[in-house]
């Protein structure tokens, strides 16, 4: 029998690190914040219960492509890149919720020009992320049959994170995924896994065979990966393990201050970012240019606030 006396340990150190940043001025306003999104996310929860249905494009349904029926915000990437205009985004959340968590990043997200953002609903009864990769398989090889783009991209919420990147990495499914974005994901899997007594809860302990699954080579994959963690996030433990670390994969991890597991979701520096991430790209992921504004002025003065509430670019390749 495993001694527990490491993993407790770990957990009591988790647990002063944690109280000491929510005792920070950047802690207690990012607890106010979480504890308003969640309560308004509860309001929310049973609009998403129902799957979202396919609706057609204005625009491609008129077989016709104009800017008369968008706002200015929303113009200037269609005119610069209607590739990355058009690449569907799949929006997957995480255990127990539903597509309603993606409300306002999904807002956010077709307001600046992209016109294709899906949110996807799987069984919050999931007890395996094999079963729920099979699915996010299906769901995307149906998406890219409907849309005629051969690649998606995909941004997983905590556990829909573990979902994507293991239908990138052992289903094959770096051949659709163009960019994997996860908000609070548990790569390195957390502590709190072991109060939830479930199969997919064992799945994202630390150690667990499917998380050393994923940490076995994947040399050769072609989707780029971009990881969100934040030092305030109540739900990973230890915060740290939601980077992403695997040398073969090439991977961006963007550390957040002050902000709470499900704020993730509707922090404006995260949904700047991951528009930032998914314009004009070329093949090999790289940015070409911007091609992203602030939607209005007072955004664009909030910015440098954000900033200094500690968005810190970790690392590339492996790190």
């Amino acid at each position: 029998m495993r001694d527990p006396r490491p993993a407790l340990q770990r957990a009591a150190l988790g647990a002063l690190d944690g109280s000491r940043v929510l005792l920070s001025p950047s802690g207690l306003r990012g607890a106010g914040t979480e504890a308003l999104w969640v309560a308004a996310h509860a309001v929310l929860y049973p609009l998403g219960m129902v799957s979202e249905r396919a609706r057609p494009d204005r625009r491609e349904s008129a077989e016709r492509f104009t800017l008369a029926d968008l706002p200015a915000s929303s113009r200037g990437l269609l005119l610069t890149d209607v590739v990355a205009a058009g690449t569907p985004i799949l929006l997957v959340h995480g255990l127990a919720d539903n597509r309603s968590v993606f409300t306002l990043l999904r807002r956010t997200l077709r307001r600046r020009g992209f016109g294709r953002v899906l949110t996807v609903n799987y069984s919050p009864f999931t007890q395996d992320v094999r079963t729920a990769a099979d699915s996010l398989g299906r769901l995307v090889e149906k998406t890219c049959a409907a849309t005629g783009y051969e690649r998606v991209h995909v941004v997983g919420h905590s556990l829909g994170g573990i979902v994507a990147r293991y239908y990138v990495q052992r289903m094959g499914g770096d051949q659709r995924v163009h960019t994997l974005v996860t908000l609070g994901t548990p790569h390195a899997g957390t502590l709190t896994a072991h109060l939830w007594p479930s199969r997919v809860a064992r799945q994202l302990r630390p150690g667990s065979a499917l998380l050393e699954e994923l940490a076995a080579p994947a040399a050769g994959l072609r989707t780029r990966f971009v990881a969100f963690w934040s030092d305030l996030d109540q739900v990973i433990v230890p915060q740290r393990s939601a980077r992403l670390t695997h040398p073969d994969l090439s991977a961006r991890n963007v550390l957040l201050r002050g902000v709470g597991h499900m704020s993730l979701l509707v922090h404006s520096r995260v949904a700047h970012e991951i528009a930032m991430v998914l314009a004009h790209l070329d093949e090999d992921g790289s940015t070409r240019t911007a091609g992203v504004t602030h939607l209005s002025p007072a955004a664009a003065a909030a910015e440098p606030d954000d900033a200094a509430d500690g968005l810190d670019d970790e690392a590339s390749t492996g790190a």
